[in-house]
């Protein structure tokens, strides 16, 4: 039993850890990523598709889509 209580607080810790990077990103996107809007520029749309990569990969993982479809 002493496994499975470790398995739950680790699964608990990492549940907990997406939920703060989620809020962060979150907060991070209403402020439109630390860039002026009225300046965006290649770098700033470069780095927002390089996070929406990263993100989309997530997802197709989360939810079976893409590479990840079965």
């Amino acid at each position: 039993m002493a496994n499975a209580r470790t398995s739950i607080d680790a699964f608990i810790a990492a549940k907990l850890e997406i939920d703060d990077m989620l809020e962060r990103l979150k907060a991070l996107s209403d402020d439109h990523f630390n860039t002026n809007p009225d300046a965006i520029n290649w770098a700033d749309v470069g780095t927002l598709d390089h996070y929406r990569a990263k993100l989309r990969e997530i997802c197709d993982s989360a939810f079976h889509e893409g590479e990840y479809a079965q």
